[in-house]
């Protein structure tokens, strides 16, 4: 269809026409080209957009994700830190049943060594008594014997088959020797039922198991009493020294205090394999006092000297020892306030010190 306008116009307009709608063609190309690529900026633009929101999204999520793994760590930490809490308590409920259960042993004993005590310090004593008077009677026969020597052989010294006949008796009878060792006999027997008086009077005193309270107490007394108990652990492997110092009455639990002496006592004497030396010694430091007992027994090799007052711990064969006799006694010793400190050389020997205070601070609960 040919254009009117176009039709009645000249060449030149006619082409002039031509050539706007060819730019309008043009234009339009343009502005469809250029839409096109505003398009496609915006999508890159929204790609972009979404790319960065979800990179946030992802660097949240991982700093919520190590939050997360710090939190469980501290939480397993937490965890781990209250299963060895846990831990050590029921060891620590497993030593206490255990120092208990030894203490009610030692009660029992103690008990039942007191009750012996009595039981034989009443025979004792009248075996004694018995044998005083008994002396008395036979000093009193040999001075008869002897005035009857001295007053009736002359006036029969004519009489030669009697003179004959008493010599002969006195021969057979060995009047000489039995003059001499019937005195003997007699006072070594009563030396030996004191000696075992004053054993049963020590035994009574170390088992002494009936107090709770705080009691001053000479420590040289007790720990003397506490050897004479032992005696017949000690005299065959150790001669005993002894090197006190001056010490003023202590505040303590003597039965306790004494079960530490025995425990030590004992240990140093096993240490000993032959016969060696045990040395006692005491001091006194502003208002702690302390004693010692050294051993010139095997030692203690240094890496188990940190675990002797472990419960259980021993070095001694299997059915010789316990493990409780210095566990036991470093409790006892704690909980008077003190401190018990040891020095060994393999092979040299081997020495506890234990520390007291002369007056506890306040009273102390039963142990």
């Amino acid at each position: 269809m040919t254009d009117p306008v176009a039709a009645n116009a000249s060449p030149q307009e006619a082409a002039l026409q031509r050539e706007v709608v060819r730019l309008n063609k043009i234009v339009t190309a343009l502005m469809n080209r250029a839409e096109r690529d505003m398009s496609a900026k915006v999508s890159d633009f929204s790609a972009f957009q979404s790319g960065v929101a979800l990179e946030n999204q992802v660097r949240e999520r991982t700093q919520q994700l190590e939050a997360a793994l710090r939190e469980n760590e501290r939480v397993n930490q937490a965890l781990q830190s209250e299963k060895e809490e846990q831990r050590i308590l029921i060891l620590k409920l497993e030593e206490a049943h255990n120092q208990l259960h030894q203490s009610e042993k030692l009660a029992s004993i103690g008990q039942l060594a007191a009750g012996v005590a009595h039981e034989i310090n009443n025979p004792i004593g009248f075996v004694n008594s018995n044998l005083g008077t008994l002396k008395g009677y036979v000093d009193k026969l040999i001075k008869l014997i002897e005035d009857v020597s001295t007053t009736v052989e002359p006036l029969l010294a004519n009489d030669l088959v009697v003179k004959k006949n008493l010599e002969e008796l006195k021969r057979k009878a060995d009047l000489d020797f039995l003059r001499e060792d019937i005195g003997c006999l007699i006072t070594e027997s009563i030396d030996g039922t004191t000696r075992v008086r004053r054993i049963v009077q020590d035994l009574r005193d170390f088992s002494r198991t009936g107090e709770v309270d705080m009691e001053w107490v000479d420590l040289h007394a007790g720990l003397e009493s506490t050897l004479n108990v032992v005696s017949n652990e000690i005299k065959y492997k150790a001669d005993v020294v002894r090197d006190y110092g001056t010490l003023p009455l202590v505040e303590c639990r003597p039965s306790q205090i004494n079960q530490v002496f025995m425990n030590l006592l004992v240990n140093a004497a096993q240490a000993i394999d032959q016969k060696g030396r045990i040395t006692l010694k005491s001091g006194c430091v502003d208002d702690q006092v302390w004693f010692s007992v050294s051993d010139t027994g095997s030692g203690i090799p240094p890496d188990i000297v940190a675990r002797i007052f472990d419960p259980f711990f021993t070095t001694k064969p299997v059915g010789k020892g316990t493990g409780l006799g210095l566990s036991v006694s470093y409790g006892i010793i704690e909980k008077h306030g003190g401190k018990i400190d040891v020095a060994s050389q393999p092979g040299q020997g081997t020495t506890f010190t234990v520390w007291l205070p002369a007056r506890q601070p306040e009273a102390s609960p039963a142990v």
